[in-house]
Formats: structure tokens, sequence, C-alpha cells
């Protein structure tokens, strides 16, 4: 009885996440505005609207909106890519965002995080062995997600390494990659067939 409760909840469970409710627009079929958003976008990206760029495309002014916030916090913030995609994986794991994790997992490995600090990340489990950067990235990213602010001791530590831009652009990563995960996951945004979960751990 129980096997077969666990069955369906799966079941239920994997067929909610199985399609995605804004599947990507055909270009035959894009608007004026649509049109225009999507050649701002290859003049900055150099390619086509693509993951939540392409299912953003249903707000065209939003989506091209959203990319100039994600071009300068990937690319010029405070912070070296390394510290960024670190950032990053703490919002994709705090809401279970699968594409997320899949695309910035790859990049942050590359630019220099620890195969086990990620790993922690990704069994909901505080990573040990961080530089002392990581720890600050950890510890102010983590708050905001969990606790929705910032204590004062983590804010000081923060602000005394990177100064205050370091504390907005922090928050301004978090929030960045919080609001495309909120799209994808409210979009059921599908990841590759070859790609893995994440776990999905107690609230």
């Amino acid at each position: 009885m129980k096997y077969l409760l666990a069955l369906f909840i799966f079941s239920f469970w994997s067929g909610a996440f199985a399609q995605t409710r804004l599947p990507d627009i055909p270009l035959g079929q894009y608007t004026v505005e649509q049109q225009r958003a999507a050649q701002e976008f290859e003049v900055a990206r150099k390619k086509a609207p693509w993951g939540p760029f392409a299912m953003l495309m249903y707000s065209p002014q939003l989506m091209n909106n959203a990319r100039a916030m994600g071009d300068y916090l990937r690319y010029n913030s405070a912070f070296d890519s390394h510290l960024s995609e670190f950032a990053i994986l703490i919002t994709a794991r705090e809401w279970s965002q699968d594409y997320e994790w899949y695309v910035h997992y790859p990049i942050a490995i590359k630019a220099g995080l620890k195969p086990e600090i990620a790993q922690a990340l990704k069994e909901g489990r505080r990573p040990e062995g961080m530089s002392e950067d990581e720890t600050i990235v950890y510890n102010f990213t983590m708050e905001l997600q969990k606790n929705k602010q910032v204590s004062d001791t983590t804010f000081a530590k923060t602000e005394s390494r990177f100064g205050k831009k370091g504390a907005i652009d922090l928050a301004g990563i978090a929030g960045y990659y919080t609001f495309l995960a909120m799209e994808m996951n409210m979009a059921r945004h599908p990841i590759p067939a070859t790609a893995e979960r994440l776990p999905r751990l107690p609230q």
C-alpha cells in the first residue's frame, strides 16, 4: 500500500513538471514588438533569446529589461565570476530551480568553485572548507533567502570586504536570479532530458 501511494505521488509530482506552460514562441509567430526585442537581445548577447529569455518573450519589454540587468550582474558587478556564480547556485538551490542549476553549475566549477562545495549546496548542507570570501557570499545570500534580511554582522563583513557597492550588487545577484527562478518555476520551464534534477528538500 505504501509503495502504491509513493508511486502515485511520484507520478503526480513528475507529471506536474512534464510540460512547460509557456513553450518557446516560433520565430514566424513573433509580433513586431517581439521581433524588435529579439533583435536587441541578439545585439547584446550575440545570439537569439534562449532559455528563460525565450520564455520571457511573451513579455518582450520585460525580457529585454531583464537581459540588461543580467548583463551587468553577470559580467560587470563588484564580484568576480567565481563568487557571482556561487551566489547564483545558492539562489538556484533555495528555489529548487533545475534549469538555473543546470546552466550555472559548470560555469561555477570552471570559474573555480570546488565541486564539493557545490555538492553540499545541492544536498542542502552548509559547505565546509569555504574561503573567507565564499563564506561572506554564502552567509549574505542565505540570510536574504531564508530570513528576507541581512544581519548587522553579515552586512558589516560584506561592506568591509566588498564595499557598499558590493552589498548592493550581491543583493542584486540574489534578487535577479530569484526573479528568473520564480518565472521558470511558475512556467514549469523544462530542462534537457539528460540533465539531473536537484533533490527536493523539506520546506
